[in-house]
């Protein structure tokens, strides 16, 4: 074919630009902008196949778990572009990433553009020239392998996501949903913070010292009294009882010693001094775990964050691919590594040979290097800092230096420990040999450790970072000491008593949680990131500082799973099942046989449907409540956690007393000493205020389940009567209804929630009325007539004038804003001079619409558009940080998201015939549904 081009496929825009410019003329790169297809909802099937058996999952469980895949309506114009593209070229490249995900869209585009031409697979771990030009002449067959164990993960996910989900929702709540691995990662959660519920702390007491001698000072601490050693935070259990044989100094004790011990007729020497040699390796270069790990250690970056980052640097060429199992290093890395270490750092810094460290992985998806500079020669932080900014620059720094480092040679030094004896027979306390003299000898002994580096090696270059050590107080701190020798005599300079108390276990951060993650088995690097995200935007975990706090809900999902679903959740049994995803990838284990085995039960699996069809009855009420005090229970409800209480003063059939928990407040913060606290606190609700003098009702500030508010009270009906309490201020009441009297239906009180400025218990009778006659009036426009008035609502302060609207900068300017102001303000652009402003960002072309792409400020915040589609940042992300590649990504989330659907109209009431728009209403579905859907061809077609 004449003029005919090689086509190649990528998933990436960015990816696509760089490859295209080193392949040249001969090749035209086009990107898929990830997957094409997905398994289609069940409720948008056909009507023929609703009620077959693809109609529960869209996927077919009684012939093969055949799945229907749809090309989604966001990427018919990319897969057309890409068919046309196709009909000009005379070979066809898949350069989709080489794991299981790059597999799967290689395939399902395999499947949907019909390829009458040669097909390769076309695979490399960087994108640099070397290694694209050494990629399009290493070419292999599309490894349908690990296309099956893709397939396998996502169809075990719906079946998983769409069998459990629905009890959650029927028993715990709406929206909730359930997953292999985000369940398990909950639950590690959850686990976590009921170890904090349990745990119960310990007081011990120590010594610490400030000793001087041959010239400096240093610190040590109390180790051994009389003999015995002296407890520390580690000797005791989580339920503060001593596990160990250690002496436990309380306050008066400590207090005591620390004075005997400063008497000046008080021997201290030192009895004895050791000194070992130190050597430390480096840490193995970046693997994905190791890299989100660090990454949130050193850089405060996400999980999703860093792999953003880390994706935007791989796709720009700067690093080589980011989603590793492996540790090991290719040659040319490895000789890289170590001839820039030497150049930087000095010949002594490498060791002699090169350093090989043993890789993880088990089969073709973790087939990688680890994380790296890309090239033969690697740029160095300096050279790329006028091409990278903000945390682009910082996550190529860490990886440059973790990687150069591993190449470097161990830190050497040496460690000294030195005892210093003191008491009254102190001199004695060393014998000739070294041993320890008889324990009447000595009262105490202190300790103090000191790591002296004589040779850096690859801490020239780089340190990792540790997660917060549990009662991190008790390890021995590194000091510099001065040379000491046996016997010699050291002054006391200083000695205080301190007070310890032993610390729960510490709650996951992101950082510790992918580590927990990775030595479970839970998962694969390539979905920590997805993983810590859902869980999150679940609501089942929220984020205080670094630390992962679960939900109440959480503990009600994960106690429902575990009471009914106790399989799915354990942490074996869900890394098993990345085994068998593994073994299915290498060719091992067949899909089908698998898939069976886990929904309808085998050697292995009780299965999922069987499961499911013998729940039994479940009490949702005993599901979603915690006993914190015999007599107080938390209960978890629709509109969040509250505590019951019977009301001691109410009578014995009344309902019990309810009290809503502050906000923030953590699962393991409400002990039963705080609920108590918080039932026995003073009610605020129901205070009276006074009398409106406009109409003589009471107004009343309460505190409702949605925060404080005023209202005025109906007067009672006839035969009652309603009292202040003057002590209390409550209002008490006594209605007395005339017998055989009708029950009138009561007229709705006026409300008003208080302006978040605002407090509860300082509120005051004109403020009341002031927020009960909202809206304001300001006045009226002096052109149009129209009545401008201030007023709050469900996004804040605002003023409105027929339709229009502007938004005021406080809820104080409800009420002090006058005309002039108005008019000043509906003088401006809306939204004030956000929509005059330009964008806050700008980038090239999206690859959809074709049309520039912007980073724009909004009423809710910065968002995303392309002109036709706009999508928000999520909460976390900066837009100074936001690539080009991640705002495509979000453009094209919202696409595949589609319109939100509209509220159904309600029939008009004179109209029996309703049934007619409903009907064109499902015929137009399905109409839809046979235009935009093609079950997808047999999978075992060959490349």
């Amino acid at each position: 074919m004449s003029g005919a081009k090689k086509l190649v496929i990528v998933e990436s825009p960015t990816k696509m630009k760089s490859i295209a410019q080193y392949l040249g003329d001969g090749y035209q790169v086009l990107s898929s902008v990830g997957h094409i297809r997905d398994l289609i909802e069940p409720k948008n099937l056909p009507a023929e196949l609703k009620k077959g058996s693809l109609g529960k999952f869209s996927v077919d469980v009684d012939n093969g778990f055949e799945p229907y895949y749809v090309v989604s309506d966001s990427k018919k114009k990319t897969v057309a572009e890409l068919k046309r593209a196709l009909k000009d070229a005379d070979e066809l490249l898949l350069a989709t990433d080489e794991d299981r995900e790059g597999e799967a869209i290689a395939w399902h585009l395999l499947q949907e553009l019909k390829p009458k031409v040669p097909v390769r697979r076309m695979v490399f771990h960087e994108i640099t020239k070397d290694a694209i030009l050494a990629a399009k002449d290493q070419t292999r067959d599309l490894d349908t392998s690990l296309v099956d164990a893709q397939e396998t993960r996502r169809i075990l996910d719906r079946l998983y996501g769409y069998e459990v989900s629905p009890v959650l929702w029927r028993k715990v709540g709406p929206g909730l949903s359930a997953g292999r691995v985000q369940s398990a990662a909950t639950r590690l959660v959850v686990d976590r913070e009921r170890e904090r519920l349990a745990f119960v702390a310990a007081s011990y007491w120590d010594l610490i010292a400030r000793f001087s001698g041959a010239g400096s000072s240093f610190e040590a601490r109390l180790v051994r009294l009389a003999g015995s050693r002296v407890a520390t935070g580690r000797d005791f259990d989580d339920s503060g009882k001593l596990t160990g044989k250690a002496v436990v100094l309380d306050e008066a004790t400590a207090s005591a010693l620390a004075s005997a011990l400063r008497d000046d007729t008080v021997a201290r020497r030192v009895s004895k001094v050791e000194s070992k040699p130190y050597s430390r390796r480096p840490a193995a270069p970046f693997t994905t775990s190791t890299l989100q790990q660090e990454a949130a250690r050193k850089l405060r970056l996400s999980a999703r964050d860093t792999m953003r980052v880390a994706q935007s640097l791989y796709e720009n060429g700067y690093i080589t691919y980011m989603r590793t199992d492996s540790s090991s290093l290719s040659q040319q890395a490895i000789q890289a590594a170590r001839t820039q270490a030497t150049k930087l750092y000095g010949a002594d810094s490498v060791p002699d040979k090169p350093r090989v460290y043993a890789g993880k992985s088990k089969n073709a998806q973790e087939a990688h290097e680890a994380i790296r500079p890309s090239g033969e020669v690697f740029r160095t932080p300096s050279e790329v800092e006028g091409q990278l900014r903000g945390s682009e620059f910082k996550l190529y720094d860490l990886i440059w230096k973790r990687t150069v480092a591993s190449q470097m040679a161990d830190a050497k030094g040496h460690t000294a420990t030195v005892t210093i004896a003191v008491g009254p027979t102190a001199a004695d306390a060393a014998t000739p040999d070294g041993a320890t003299a008889p324990v009447a000898d000595t009262i105490a002994e202190f300790t103090a450790s000191g790591t002296v580096i004589t040779f850096r090696g690859f801490l020239a270059a780089y340190e990792e970072g540790r997660d917060e050590e549990r009662n991190a107080e008790d390890s021995p701190g590194e000091a510099k000491l001065p040379p000491l020798e046996e016997g010699q005599t050291v002054a006391l300079d200083e000695l205080d008593a301190k007070g310890h108390e032993t610390s729960p276990p510490p709650r996951y951060t992101e950082a510790s949680l992918v580590k927990r993650l990775e030595e479970l088995g839970i998962g694969r690097p390539s979905t920590f990131a997805s993983i810590i995200s859902t869980i999150l935007d679940r609501g089942y975990v929220t984020q205080r500082g670094q630390a992962l706090v679960p939900s109440w809900t959480a503990f009600s999902v994960v106690r429902l799973l575990e009471e009914h679903f106790g399989d799915l959740v354990e942490y074996d049994f869900t890394a098993e099942m990345e085994d068998d995803l593994d073994r299915i990838a290498s060719g091992e284990a067949d899909r089908v046989d698998w898939l069976s085995g886990f929904y309808f039960g085998g050697d292995k699996h009780r299965g999922l449907r069987q499961i499911v069809d013998n729940l039994g009855e479940i009490d949702a009420r005993e599901i979603n409540s915690v006993r914190i005090a015999p007599d107080i229970t938390l209960r978890i409800g629709k509109y969040g956690p509250y505590l019951e209480t019977p009301d001691p003063d109410a009578a014995a059939d009344a309902p019990p007393r309810r009290v809503n928990l502050p906000e923030g407040l953590a699962p393991d913060e409400l002990t039963a000493e705080k609920a108590r606290e918080l039932i026995d606190a003073p009610v605020q609700s129901d205070r009276v205020l006074g009398l409106n003098p406009e109409n003589g009702k009471q107004v009343v500030v309460k505190d409702g389940r949605f925060g404080p508010y005023v209202t005025e009270l109906e007067p009672e009906p006839e035969g009652a009567e309603a009292s202040v309490d003057p002590a209390t201020g409550e209002v008490t009441e006594s209605a007395k209804p005339k017998r055989g009297a009708k029950k009138a239906a009561a007229p709705k009180p006026r409300t008003a929630s208080l302006f978040k400025s605002m407090q509860i218990e300082e509120v005051d009778l004109p403020t009341a009325l002031k927020l009960l006659d909202l809206p304001r009036v300001v006045g009226l426009d002096p052109e149009s007539g129209d009545e401008i008035t201030a007023q709050n609502g469900r996004y804040g302060p605002y003023l409105k004038k027929g339709t229009d609207t502007r938004t005021l900068p406080s809820e104080d300017a409800i009420f002090e804003i006058d005309l002039a102001g108005a008019l000043e303000l509906y003088a401006q652009p809306k939204y004030g001079a956000r929509r005059a402003s330009s964008a806050l960002k700008e980038f090239d072309a999206d690859p959809v619409s074709g049309k520039p792409v912007k980073v724009k400020d909004g009423r809710f915040g910065p968002y995303v558009t392309d002109g036709v589609t706009n999508a928000t940042i999520p909460r976390g992300e900066s837009v100074e940080d936001l690539s080009f590649e991640r705002a495509v990504e979000l453009l094209q989330i919202k696409r595949d998201k589609g319109p939100a659907a509209p509220r159904a109209k309600k029939p008009a009431a004179k109209k029996p015939a309703a049934k007619k728009p409903a009907a064109k209403t499902t015929a137009a579905k399905t109409t839809a549904a046979k235009t935009t859907t093609r079950k997808a061809p047999p999978k075992k077609s060959q490349a």
